[in-house]
């Protein structure tokens, strides 16, 4: 893992758990649902793929709220 991956961790940590709580932890409802077909399509990726496509998700995120 890279150095300013690193660094972003924490901020993309918090922007997924401000989600979940936004959406009211309803991992199943139609915004997480569309967020995972818009990301990997009808496929399941491995567990490592999608940790780091949320984590990814998260920073975008973060990035995204502050510009």
């Amino acid at each position: 893992m890279q150095l300013r991956s690193l660094i972003t961790l924490p901020g993309a940590i918090y922007e997924l758990a401000r989600l979940a709580v936004i959406s009211r932890f309803r991992f199943k409802g139609a915004y997480w649902q569309w967020r995972f077909h818009t990301a990997f399509g009808r496929g399941t990726p491995a567990r490592p793929e999608l940790i780091r496509s949320l984590l990814a998700y998260g920073h975008w995120v973060g990035r995204m709220r502050r510009h």
